[in-house]
C-alpha cells in the first residue's frame, strides 16, 4: 500500500512519530473500529480517529439530536437538530476525512444483534451512558474475544479501562452487576459538564490508535479515573486474573447475553 501525496501530508505528523511512522499508519488505515453511542464519549473519539485514518469507523446510536445533547456531543451541531445521531456523525467525520470509510448502525444495540455487528471490528469503544449497555457490550466482547475500552463520566468525574482477551480483567469482573434500578442518578439527573465528554472520549480514541499500532501501553488491568475538580488522574491497578468473574473467569455461568433495565447516565461511586 502506498500513500498518495494528499495522505503523506495529511498524516505526516503521525508518519514523524517514531512509535506510529509508517506503518503504524498503514496500520490504521487498514483497521476496523467500532464505536457504540454517537453522543458525549463518542462524538470526540470518532472525530478523533476519522482525523487519525482510521480505514473503517462503525458507529451506533438509535437516537436523533436534540438541544440538550449540544452542550458535549461536540461531533453535532443546530444544524443537526431532529437528524439521527449517526447520520449526523457520519457528515462530520466524512467533511473530516475522506479517507474514511463510515458505517451506520441506526438502531438499539441488544442480545439480538450485538455479535453480529462487532463480529467484523479489531477494536470497540463503548460510549454509551448506562449500566445495561455497559454490561452487554462487555459480556459480548468477551465471549467473542474482541478488545475494547469501557468509559463512563457523570457530573466532574470520567473513567475508562481498556480490556483485551487473555490480558486483563474485563468491565464486570471489577463492576459485578448493574446496581438497581435508579440507585446511581442519571446524568439528566446529576449533570455533567461537557468538557469531560471530551477528555475522556479522546482518552478512548487514544487507547485504539494504541492497541492498532501497538504504540505504548493499554489500560489493561487499569481503572483510570479523572476529577476535573481537583485536576487529579488516578490509575488503579486491577487484578489479573478474577477466577469467579461469571463471564471470563475459570468457570464462567453467564453463557447467553443478558438485556438489563436501567436508567441512563452512569459512573460508579466511591
Amino acid at each position: 500500500m502506498a500513500f498518495s501525496n494528499e495522505q503523506l501530508e495529511r498524516y505526516s505528523r503521525h508518519i514523524i512519530l517514531k512509535e506510529i511512522g509508517v506503518r503504524g499508519q498503514k496500520k490504521l488505515l487498514n483497521a476496523k473500529v467500532l464505536i457504540i453511542g454517537a453522543g458525549g464519549l463518542g462524538a470526540p473519539a470518532a472525530m478523533y480517529l476519522a482525523a487519525a485514518g482510521v480505514g473503517t469507523i462503525g458507529i451506533a446510536d438509535a437516537d436523533a439530536v436534540d438541544l440538550s445533547n449540544l452542550q458535549r456531543q461536540v461531533i453535532h451541531s443546530t444544524n443537526d437538530l431532529g437528524k439521527p445521531k449517526v447520520e449526523s456523525a457520519r457528515e462530520t467525520m466524512e467533511a473530516i476525512n475522506p479517507d474514511v470509510k463510515v458505517v451506520t448502525y441506526h438502531e438499539f444495540i441488544s442480545s439480538y444483534n450485538i455479535l453480529d455487528i462487532i463480529k467484523d471490528y479489531d477494536f470497540v469503544l463503548d460510549g454509551t451512558d448506562n449500566f445495561p449497555a455497559k454490561f452487554l457490550i462487555n459480556d459480548a466482547c468477551v465471549m467473542a474475544q474482541k478488545p475494547f475500552c469501557h468509559a463512563g463520566i457523570i457530573r466532574f468525574r470520567g473513567q475508562l479501562m481498556t480490556y483485551v482477551p487473555g490480558e486483563g480483567p474485563c468491565y464486570r469482573c471489577v463492576f459485578k452487576n448493574p446496581p438497581p434500578k435508579d440507585a446511581v442518578p442519571t446524568c439528566k439527573q446529576a449533570g455533567v459538564i461537557g468538557a469531560m465528554a471530551g477528555v475522556i472520549g479522546c482518552l478512548q480514541a487514544m487507547e485504539a490508535v494504541k492497541f492498532i499500532t501497538g504504540a505504548g501501553e493499554l489500560l489493561t488491568g487499569k481503572l483510570l479515573t479523572y476529577d476535573a475538580l481537583t485536576n487529579n488522574f488516578h490509575t488503579v491497578k486491577l487484578p489479573a486474573h478474577v477466577a469467579n468473574c461469571p463471564v471470563c473467569g475459570d468457570h464462567p455461568t453467564i453463557t447467553q447475553l443478558i438485556d438489563y433495565e436501567q436508567a441512563v447516565c452512569e459512573l460508579k461511586k466511591g
